[in-house]
Parts: structure tokens; C-alpha cells; sequence
């Protein structure tokens, strides 16, 4: 045993020299492709743990592909014994397809050739891009003794020419004067760059050039010499060395490269819209559809334009400050309230609570526009919040009071009532996501619900910015009210011991729920709406839908349990409960449309006033259709991310909601009705 580890850290940690040079040789990568597993995949398998050689195995030509180009293993190992599973040698075309593939050893697995028959050339195998042939042995010594010639061959052959084929490149692409010295530091090579002309002028040389370096190879630039005082461009080469030398390397970098080895072996019209892929990828704004000319849609554009930019236009002699600058503290409310206060009309409605078809406008009539504090108690009491912060109910009802407080009930939408909805959502949502929250993510959840709008001037942060507002000062134009709800939250519950629910967990907890609190507040800002929904349906949606649908490859796992999933998986919850309204009741989505449409209104008719950038001119309250500003967004926004969700948590009741209330809108707009019901409905 103690051999067989010795072994395997020897070739793990391989030192390759190439002259003077001296070279680590990460662990050898290899795939192993076999439709079905047997003793001679386990063969190779365990010859690989033995060897201390990193193993794949894919049982399919597609997840074979995949993993490869993600790997780039040295050494692929094919089943050739059989071809009604895959066609080994139309695997091996594929693979040699890809630019990585240069440098990778492949395999072929035959059968052993009965006694009667030939043994078959190696010519067929060798055409089809084989560099070996391997006849069937399952035995481990067998399999071990084969990969490590391989590694000791023709990898280790391979991995000294590109790193020769490095320096060389390298050297090429090289703007200054260099020389190349021996061991003894003999130069060998004096190279000139020119910018015109003959580019580049090798020249060899034989004599001595002093160096402080005694154990590696020389490559020192001489082009500053003759100055005391360095050019721009000597002084700039070593910090453009340095970045080019970096290991690390982005995710996009990857899928460049992938497309770019691509393109060398394709056909022409393949190649031409691999560019096209290329320039998109290459722009900032990767999830963000592009719309069309104004004409095509002016209701999704100025709804883009109005939610999802930050406005960036500053008039001078223009400043909104809010009209409500002193936040109240508990010190000028009521006392708390306690469960016996709870008159009988607000706890029968409180005892449906959990049904989708709540409805909050009822409870904001009967607690005279105070719904959050009642709906918050009975809520984070269903969960256990409490509990798990350690705090009593008087510090919860104080909390639920102070927040409730800093709400404007003057804004028709961003009121409290829009809070205590958002918060029913979350609670709605927690029961229905499958178990990858624990209780934090829980309780993190209820607070960032409860706490998301705090102060919502009742204008877009585009208009903010436009008007060069306080707040998008102190918050550079980014996220300016989604960066002051959750400040500003988080102040007003930590400076009074009353209201401070957090006074009793630890340290680690609090950091914590707080940097979770903060992230799903910032995930209801809309610029980054499209990334959100897509990183959902790329890391949650579609491995799921693999799991249910059983999966080829054994690559790359994934689980929803992941904490970076867990992160997405509560972005999209709380995005999904801020903006539910037309999910809900067709009465409550009707409401809620004429709340959101007056905001909107009363903002145009200020930025008018006050010499603004209209950042939303169809919501002009003498012009605007409703109707077709409930479609668009619908068709923007809703749609995808609804149909994202409804997957993961499974809401059949929503989505016929969505059908039918979107079915309400389009009847209205082919009536060319701009209202929010037909007359006569009213």
C-alpha cells in the first residue's frame, strides 16, 4: 500500500526539464468512453486511482465531447469491442475535430483476434486519428502499465512541445529586443521586433552577457538601453506581462476558447456565425434582450427604459429630494399591539392567509392601512422567527411597527400593502420550494419581503438619477432605492434595543442573515432581471429536468443544496413575489394595475413639471392603455420567469391565473379599451 501511494504522488507531481528549464506537469486527465461499464473499464478505472491519474467517464459520443473540451484530457481510452452502442472511430473523428485534441493520446480498446482469423492492421484505426491500439486486457496491472507508457511516451513528448511552443509564441508576439542566453549565459539568440517592414530579425550570437540569474533560462529585454529614462512602452511591458502570465481564468474565457477551437475545423458558414456568437459574447450586456425601434413596441421600451436603466441623464439646476425625510422610530407610534387586541374581522381574514387567493386589499381597509404589522405577526409566527432569533414577540411587533412606519402611504403602489403582499408571496413560496432552504434562508426571506420597499419615494430610480437626487449621489446612480431600502432597513432595526431583532443571535449569524437579507433585496432591482432568470434556468431548471430524465454523464453533478443554487433559488423567489400581481385573482390583479399605472402617471406628470427626462412617456394619464402596458409586461418580464418558477415549485394555480388575467388584458386592447374593465364592467 505504502508503495502504491509512493507511486502515485511520484506521477501527480511530475518535474518535466527541458534543458535548463524546469517544468511541473499537472496530474494526467483522462476520459474514459464505454457505453456500458465492464471489467475493462473498471480495469482502467482502477489503474488510474493507482496511477494517480484524475478519470472521467462518459457513456454517450455527446457527453464524451462535452466533458473533453472541458477537460482537456491527455489520454482518451475508447471502447472499440462494440459498435451497436457508438461508433468508436466516428467518436474519435469528432474529438480530433478540436483544436485541444492536438495534444491528447487516444486509445482504441479491441477485442482480442480469435485464433482462426488475422490479426487486423492498425491502418483503419491510425486513419480515424487512434494513436494506439490496446488489445482487450482487463487486467489493472495490464491497464496500469500501458497509461504510464503513454505518460512516459508521447504525453510527456507532448507537453515539452508546447511549452517550446510557447516561448516561441511568446517571443513573436514580443514588441522589444531579446536575448536568449545559454546556462553559462552565452547568448544564443538576439531577436529584434520592428514595426514596419521586416517585422522581426533573429540573429544568433556567441558572448557572455552578465546576469544575476544562474539557474534558468535568460530572456531579458535590452531595449532600454542608451536611456536613463524608460519609455512608456518599457514601462508599461512588465505590468502587460504579468496580466498575460495570469492563471486565472473567467468562465466566458472557457467558452471563447471552445468556440474559437471550434471555428478552425468547420465549414465556412459554421466559422461565419461562430463570429457572430463571438461578437455578441463580447458585449456587457449578455442577458438583456434587445428591443426593436420605439415604433415596434413604445410600451416594453419605456418600461425597459423606465426599470431597467438607472437613468444616467443629469439637467443641472434640477434636485429631488424625498418630501419625507425624517423616518419615524417606534418612540411615535402606539404601543405594541398584542394578540388580544387582534379585533375578530382582522383574524378572520388572518386565518386564510395561506391560501394564494388571499386578499390583502380586504385586510388594508380593516387595519386602516396598517396590514403589514398584523399579516407580519401571524406569518414570521407560522415560521418560527422568534425562535430561531432568539427575540420576543413585543421586539417583533415594535420591529413590524417601525418598518410599517417608514412605508408612504401616499404612494399609490409602493405603500405598505405592496409590502405585506410581497411578504404573503415569500410565505406562499416557502411551502412550495422543495426543501434546498434551511431555516436562515427562511427567515432571511420574510425579513428581506417585509422590509424590500422601505421608504419607496414612489418614483424609478431612473428618475432619481435624472433629477440627481440625494440618494443616487450617496449610491453613484446604482441601485440607489434598492441600496437604501435595505441600509436603511438595517438602521433603523439595529439603533433603538426595542425593535432590534437581531439583538440576541451571534456574530456569525447575523453576518450571515445580514448579507442575505442584502442580496435578495438587490436582486429586486431590475437592471440584472434577465441574469437572474437566466442563471436560474441554466443552474436549477435544466439539471433538474436532467435528474428527472435520467443522465448520461457522470461528469458534473449538480444539486440544488449548492449554496451558490440556494442563492439563486431565493433571488428568483423574492423577484417573483415583488412582482406577482398578475398572478394573483384577477380582481387583485386589476387593482394593483391601476395602483402601478397612477405611480407611473403621477411621475410623468412631476418630470413634466419639473423640466425632467420623461424616462416613460406612454404612461401619460390622458394617453396611456393600460391594457397594452399589462401585456407588454407580461410578455417583458413575467412570462419566462413565471414559467422558470413554476417549474421548480410547481403553481399551477398561478400560471391559469397569468392565462386568464393576460386573456382579460388582450380582450380589453382588441376593444381598443384603455381602461382597466369595459365600461359597461364597471
Amino acid at each position: 500500500m505504502d508503495q502504491q501511494q509512493s507511486v502515485r504522488q511520484q506521477v501527480s507531481s511530475a518535474e518535466v526539464r527541458i534543458g535548463p528549464m524546469r517544468l511541473t506537469q499537472d496530474p494526467i486527465q483522462v476520459l474514459l468512453i464505454f457505453a456500458k461499464e465492464d471489467s475493462q473499464s473498471d480495469g482502467f478505472w482502477w489503474a488510474c486511482d493507482r496511477a494517480g491519474y484524475r478519470c472521467n467517464i462518459a457513456r454517450t459520443p455527446e457527453s464524451a465531447l462535452e466533458c473533453f473540451l472541458d477537460k482537456h484530457h491527455e489520454i482518451i481510452v475508447i471502447d472499440h469491442r462494440q459498435s451497436r452502442n457508438f461508433d468508436a472511430e466516428a467518436v474519435c473523428r469528432s474529438i480530433r475535430a478540436t483544436n485541444p485534441s492536438e495534444h491528447t493520446v487516444i486509445l482504441a480498446v479491441v477485442s482480442q483476434a480469435s485464433d482462426d482469423h488475422e490479426e487486423a492492421s492498425v491502418l483503419p484505426l491510425l486513419h480515424a486519428g487512434f494513436n494506439r491500439r490496446f488489445m482487450e486486457n482487463s487486467s489493472i496491472i495490464a491497464c496500469y502499465n500501458e497509461l504510464i507508457q503513454i505518460e512516459h511516451g508521447e504525453v510527456r513528448s507532448q507537453f515539452k512541445l508546447r511549452a517550446c511552443n510557447s516561448v516561441f509564441t511568446a517571443l513573436d508576439h514580443c514588441h522589444e529586443a531579446i536575448e536568449i542566453t545559454s546556462d553559462d549565459h552565452v547568448i544564443q539568440i538576439h531577436r529584434i521586433h520592428r514595426d514596419s517592414g521586416d517585422n522581426s530579425q533573429t540573429e544568433p550570437h556567441s558572448f557572455r552577457h552578465k546576469s544575476r540569474r544562474k539557474e534558468s533560462i535568460d530572456v531579458k529585454s535590452i531595449s532600454s538601453r542608451g536611456s536613463d529614462a524608460p519609455s512608456l512602452q518599457n514601462r508599461r511591458y512588465p505590468s502587460m506581462a504579468r496580466i498575460h502570465s495570469m492563471t486565472i481564468e473567467a468562465p466566458i474565457t472557457k467558452v471563447i476558447n471552445i468556440i474559437n477551437a471550434a471555428q478552425e475545423n468547420s465549414p465556412v458558414t459554421v466559422a461565419e456565425a461562430l463570429d457572430r456568437v463571438l461578437e455578441i459574447l463580447r458585449t456587457t450586456e449578455l442577458y438583456s434582450p434587445q428591443l426593436g425601434t420605439k415604433d415596434e413596441d413604445p410600451h416594453t421600451s419605456d418600461l425597459v427604459g423606465g426599470l431597467m436603466t438607472d437613468g444616467l441623464r443629469r439637467l443641472s439646476g434640477n434636485e429631488y429630494v424625498f418630501t419625507k425625510n425624517v423616518h419615524h422610530s417606534h418612540s411615535h407610534l402606539s404601543m405594541p399591539i398584542t394578540i388580544n387586541d387582534v379585533p375578530p374581522s382582522i383574524a378572520q381574514l388572518l386565518d386564510n392567509e395561506e391560501s394564494w387567493d388571499f386578499n390583502i386589499f380586504e385586510l388594508e381597509a380593516v387595519t386602516h392601512k396598517r396590514p403589514l404589522v398584523y399579516l407580519g405577526l401571524k406569518v414570521f409566527s407560522r415560521f418560527g422567527v422568534c425562535e430561531f432569533l432568539n427575540c420576543t414577540e413585543t421586539t417583533l411587533r415594535a420591529w413590524l411597527q417601525v418598518i410599517e412606519a417608514n412605508y408612504h402611504s401616499s404612494n399609490a403602489y409602493h405603500n405598505s400593502t405592496h409590502a405585506a403582499d410581497v411578504l404573503h408571496a415569500t410565505a406562499f413560496f416557502l411551502g412550495k420550494e422543495r426543501g434546498s432552504l434551511d431555516q436562515l434562508d427562511e427567515v432571511a426571506a420574510l425579513i428581506a419581503a417585509t422590509v424590500h420597499d422601505v421608504d419607496h419615494p414612489g418614483r424609478t430610480n431612473s428618475f432619481l438619477c435624472n433629477a440627481g437626487s440625494e440618494l443616487a449621489v450617496l449610491y453613484n446612480d446604482t441601485a440607489v432605492l434598492e441600496s437604501h431600502h435595505t441600509a436603511l432597513a438595517f438602521q433603523l432595526t439595529v439603533k433603538d434595543t426595542k425593535c432590534n431583532i437581531f439583538k440576541n443571535i451571534d456574530r456569525n449569524h447575523y453576518r450571515t442573515l445580514r448579507q442575505a437579507i442584502i442580496d435578495m433585496v438587490l436582486a429586486t432591482e431590475m437592471t440584472k432581471h434577465f441574469e437572474h432568470v437566466n442563471k436560474f434556468v441554466n443552474s436549477i431548471n435544466k439539471p433538474l429536468a436532467a435528474e428527472s430524465e435520467g443522465s448520461d454523464c457522470e461528469c458534473n453533478p449538480t444539486g440544488k443544496n449548492f449554496p451558490e443554487n440556494q442563492i439563486l433559488i431565493k433571488r428568483m423567489m423574492i423577484k417573483c413575489a415583488d412582482v406577482a400581481n398578475p398572478c394573483r385573482p384577477l380582481d387583485l390583479c386589476i387593482e394593483w394595475a391601476g395602483r402601478i399605472s397612477e405611480e407611473y402617471f403621477a411621475q410623468t406628470d412631476e418630470e413634466k413639471r419639473q423640466g425632467l427626462p420623461v424616462v416613460m412617456p406612454v404612461f401619460d394619464r390622458n394617453t396611456c392603455s393600460i391594457p397594452k402596458s399589462q401585456i407588454s409586461f407580461i410578455d417583458y418580464f413575467i412570462t419566462d420567469m413565471f414559467d422558470a418558477w413554476d417549474a421548480f415549485a410547481h403553481l399551477p394555480a398561478l400560471m391559469q391565473h397569468l392565462a386568464d388575467n393576460y386573456k382579460h388584458w388582450k380582450t380589453l386592447d382588441d376593444l381598443k379599451c384603455k381602461t382597466l374593465r369595459l365600461p359597461s364592467d364597471s
